[in-house]
């Protein structure tokens, strides 16, 4: 029950119809008790740097989750972001301070990478592809990095994201080679779409996946349902897959720390969760 006492977690992205979060933290926090409740809230990217402020003026809100298309420009719009979000570009969490500055962190690389990695495949030495270097695909980058990868290829419609990204690796991963401009599949150890293809169904498959190698792991960003097109495509090959809402059940214990309401498994997540689809 939501009452004047309960502490808001603003979602904040557009179109919030795909939104999985809430049926992840709600549940959790009303098993243990915490008057506290997630709420999507669907801001236009023309809208978002106008309603930003005024959100973060309700005094019962605690911070917010961001997502696409948000993920960027909320670098500018908040106080202070922490090393690991510069790195990547983008922001996935706000917290409102006491003194009402706002920081800005990311853990959607995080999440990923460790859920990746908990299904057996390291990124130590791998080759790895990500096609798109938005918010959530330039986290997903740096955390590959920084799990030691020996190789990234870089990919995204807008070359000048794409580049900013791997100048920004290059600068601080000096030891694993980063190349631009090709989304072909063929010969790499891992490969991520995290770009929003699979959201619509009408929309092209990310990759050619008849140039992707049985012995590729493919992992996905879009939650719309659980095995997309390329998942559906790969798992058919052979593929080890992620699907997108395993990054929500390893990032979500971070972020819980990040807003102050204590820590949970992904195994006590999935417990509770209510996930439609």
């Amino acid at each position: 029950m939501i009452s004047g006492k309960t502490t808001l977690i603003a979602h904040l992205g557009f179109p919030t119809e795909a939104f999985k979060a809430p049926m992840i933290y709600n549940p959790w926090f009303d098993k243990h008790g915490i008057d506290a409740v997630v709420v999507p809230m669907g801001v236009k990217p023309e809208d978002y740097a106008a309603s930003l402020p005024q959100i973060f003026k309700f005094s019962n809100l605690r911070g917010a989750l961001v997502t696409m298309p948000h993920k960027v420009t909320t670098m500018q719009l908040v106080d202070e972001v922490t090393p690991t979000a510069r790195v990547a570009g983008a922001c996935n969490a706000i917290l409102k301070r006491p003194d009402g500055t706002l920081l800005g962190d990311q853990f959607d690389g995080a999440g990923f990478v460790r859920g990746v990695e908990r299904k057996g495949r390291l990124f130590k030495g791998t080759r790895v592809l990500v096609s798109g270097t938005g918010g959530v695909g330039s986290a997903i980058a740096a955390s590959i990095a920084a799990a030691g990868a020996a190789e990234l290829m870089l990919f995204d419609m807008s070359e000048a994201s794409a580049d900013a990204l791997a100048a920004r690796l290059r600068d601080n991963y000096p030891q694993m080679k980063v190349s631009t401009g090709s989304k072909d599949p063929a010969g790499y150890d891992v490969v991520v779409n995290a770009t929003p293809l699979g959201m619509k169904d009408t929309d092209p498959m990310p990759f050619d996946v008849d140039r992707i190698d049985a012995g590729t792991f493919v992992g996905e960003v879009v939650m719309k349902t659980e095995f997309t097109p390329l998942l559906l495509a790969a798992k058919a090959k052979g593929c080890q897959v992620q699907v997108g809402t395993d990054m929500l059940f390893e990032m979500i214990p971070a972020y819980l720390e990040f807003f102050g309401f204590g820590t949970a498994s992904p195994e006590e997540l999935r417990a509770v969760a209510q996930l439609k689809y």
